[in-house]
C-alpha cells in the first residue's frame, strides 16, 4: 500500500495491496478466532507511517497522534466489515461490503473535527491523471471503489489458484482485466477528446523560498513583502492579470475592522497602481472581535472579562478598487489549526501544536467565500493549503461560480520529503474533478500550474526562489461531479447503513439461538 503511494510509488501495486489482509480475515473468520482488529490496525499503522512520516518533521507529538488515531479509525471500519461478513454471510462471501463501508468512512473522515483525508484511497492516482479522467463524474471516491473492487477480484484469483480451479481462475482473471482496463480506456478517451475553451488569464505564482523555521517569523514583514515583490518584478508585464503570493506572506497582526492600517497591504496596493488590470491574492493571519450579543464559539479567544476575539488563516484579494475581499480558511488542520469542539476535549486546547504562527483553534466561515473579478464579473476559488485536499469542498466552490482555482500554501514545515509533493498532486485531482485550471503558490515546496486535464504545465523545485508565469483558461462548464457532489458517498452510506443494520440483526439472532437451551 505504501509502495504504491505518490509521488514516486509504483501505482499498480494498489490493485493487489489488500489481498494479504483479505486472507487474514478469511482465515480468522472461518476459524472463529479473535484478533482481526489488531491485524488490521498493524496494517494501517504501517501504511500511515510509511506514507505520511513527513509529519514528524513539523511535530513529533502530532505525528504520533496522526499515526495512531488514523490507524485506529481504519481498523474499526475493517473490524465492522469483518463482523458483518461473519454475521450476515457466515464468512463464506461478502467482501464487497468492504467497498461501501470504506467509502462511507472516507466521506465521514472528510467532514468531522478530526478530518485527515490524505490517505483517501482514490488519492493514490494523483500522479496518474491520464488514468482518472472519469473523476469528473465520480470524484476521488470513485477511485476508492476501483481500488477495493480490483483487490477483491484479485483475491478471488489467488484463492482459485490455490484450489487449482482453472475455470474460476480464468473467469476471475477476465473480470479483473475488465475492471482495470475499462476505466483506463474510458479515461484515455476522455483525455484525448477533452478540449479547453480558450479564455486565458495570465497568472504569476511566486515562491520566495522563505524557511518557516529560520526566517518566516524572524524576518520583518517589510523584508518578506519586498522579497516577494522583487521576484514578481522579474516576470510581471502589463498583460499580467493575477499575482499569487503564498500563505502567511503578510506577517503583520491585521485586525479586520482596520485593514487600512496594514503597512503590508498598503505596499501591495501601491505596487498594484502600476498595473491597472492586475489583482493580487495573498495570505495573512487576521483577527476580529466577537461582536456584542454574539455567542462565542469554541474558536473564541479570551482577551479580558466580557471580551473575546477570533483568529483566522486568511487570503486577501486586492485590486484597483478600495474594497479588499477576504476568504477565511474553512478546512483546518487538526491539532494545528483546530482542536475538536467536543466539550470533553476542551481542556486539550492548550496542547494545539505550535507551528510558529497563531496557536489554537481558528475561526472559519460558515459559508463558501469566492473572490470576484470586479471588471469582468467572474469568480475565483481561493484555497488555503489543506483546503485543496477536499474534493467535495472544492466542487461546491465551483458550483457556486468559480472558474479557476488558486492555491496558496506553506509546505516548508515538512522539509524535503514526499509531503510537499503529495500536496501539490492534490491539486491535480481537483483540476480533473472540476475541469478547472489551477495555480499554486508555495512559500517553498512546489509552486506551479495545472490544466483542466490535470497536466502539470509548469512547476518549481524545492528551495527555489522564483516567480513563474503562464496563461490559464477560465471555464464555466460544470462537470457531473460538480453538479451532483459526492453521490458515490451518499449511495455508499445508504447501503452501508442497511448492511450494518441487517448484520446486527442477523448476529443477534444467531447469538440468541446459540444461547437457547435445547428442550428436554
Amino acid at each position: 500500500m505504501a509502495a504504491a503511494w505518490p509521488a514516486h510509488g509504483f501505482t499498480l501495486l494498489i490493485f493487489v495491496a489488500w489481498v494479504p489482509l483479505f486472507f487474514v480475515q478469511q482465515q480468522l473468520g472461518d476459524e472463529n478466532k479473535k484478533g482481526m482488529f489488531w491485524y488490521a490496525w498493524l496494517t494501517f499503522f504501517i501504511w500511515n507511517v510509511l506514507t505520511t512520516f513527513w509529519i514528524w518533521n513539523s511535530t513529533q507529538a502530532g505525528a504520533i497522534a496522526a499515526f495512531l488515531m488514523n490507524s485506529l479509525f481504519m481498523a474499526i471500519v475493517f473490524q465492522a466489515f469483518h463482523l458483518s461478513k461473519k454475521w450476515f454471510f457466515n464468512n463464506k462471501r461478502g467482501f464487497w461490503m468492504l467497498i461501501f463501508y470504506w467509502i462511507t468512512w472516507e466521506a465521514f473522515h472528510m467532514n468531522w473535527d478530526l478530518s485527515w483525508p490524505w490517505l483517501t484511497l482514490g488519492n493514490v492516482f494523483a500522479s496518474k491523471n491520464q488514468w482518472i479522467q472519469w473523476y469528473s463524474y465520480t470524484g476521488t471516491l470513485g477511485g476508492t471503489f476501483w481500488v477495493l473492487a480490483a483487490n477483491i477480484i484479485f483475491y478471488q484469483i489467488v484463492k482459485s489458484l490455490i484450489k487449482n480451479n482453472r475455470v474460476q481462475v480464468f473467469s476471475n482473471a477476465l473480470i479483473f482485466l475488465l475492471v482495470i482496463l475499462g476505466p483506463l480506456w474510458f479515461s484515455k478517451y476522455e483525455y484525448n477528446h477533452y478540449k479547453e475553451t480558450t479564455n486565458p488569464v495570465q497568472v504569476v505564482a511566486v515562491q520566495p523560498n522563505i524557511d518557516p523555521y529560520t526566517e518566516e517569523f524572524s524576518l520583518s514583514p517589510d523584508t518578506i513583502i519586498a522579497r516577494n515583490l522583487n521576484l514578481v518584478k522579474k516576470v510581471v508585464t502589463d498583460s499580467t492579470d493575477y499575482i499569487l503570493l503564498p500563505e502567511s506572506t503578510i506577517q503583520e497582526s491585521i485586525w479586520e475592522d482596520a485593514l487600512w492600517r496594514s503597512k503590508s497591504l498598503k505596499t501591495l496596493k501601491s505596487f498594484l497602481m502600476q498595473y491597472p488590470h492586475m489583482a493580487v491574492v495573498v495570505g495573512a493571519s487576521t483577527f476580529s472581535w466577537v461582536k456584542p450579543g454574539d455567542k462565542p464559539t469554541n474558536a473564541a479567544r479570551f482577551y479580558k472579562k466580557g471580551l473575546y476575539y477570533y483568529a483566522y488563516n486568511t487570503a486577501f484579494y486586492l485590486d484597483q478598487t478600495d474594497y479588499i475581499q477576504v476568504h477565511h480558511k474553512s478546512k483546518l488542520v487538526p491539532g494545528v489549526e483546530e482542536m475538536p469542539s467536543w466539550p470533553i476535549l476542551a481542556p486539550l486546547e492548550h496542547l494545539a501544536i505550535n507551528m510558529g504562527g497563531i496557536v489554537g483553534t481558528l475561526k472559519t466561515d460558515d459559508h463558501l467565500s469566492l473572490f470576484t473579478n470586479s471588471k469582468e464579473d467572474y469568480q475565483i476559488s481561493p484555497l488555503i493549503c489543506y483546503e485543496s485536499a477536499y474534493g467535495d469542498y472544492v466542487a461546491r466552490s465551483v458550483k457556486e461560480g468559480a472558474q479557476i482555482l488558486f492555491v496558496i500554501t506553506n509546505d516548508g514545515w515538512w522539509g524535503e520529503t514526499p509531503g510537499y509533493r503529495q500536496h501539490f498532486l492534490m491539486a491535480v485531482l481537483r483540476a480533473v474533478e472540476t475541469r478547472r485550471d489551477v495555480a499554486q503558490s508555495a512559500t517553498t515546496g512546489i509552486s506551479g500550474f495545472i490544466n483542466q486535464r490535470g497536466d502539470i504545465l509548469k512547476q518549481t523545485k524545492y528551495k527555489e526562489a522564483i516567480a513563474i508565469k503562464d496563461n490559464l483558461n477560465l471555464n464555466s462548464e460544470l462537470t457531473f461531479y460538480v453538479q451532483h457532489g459526492d453521490w458515490v458517498a451518499r449511495g455508499a452510506t445508504f447501503i452501508s447503513a442497511l448492511l450494518l443494520l441487517a448484520s446486527l440483526v442477523q448476529g443477534l439472532m444467531k447469538k440468541l439461538q446459540m444461547n437457547k437451551k435445547p428442550k428436554e
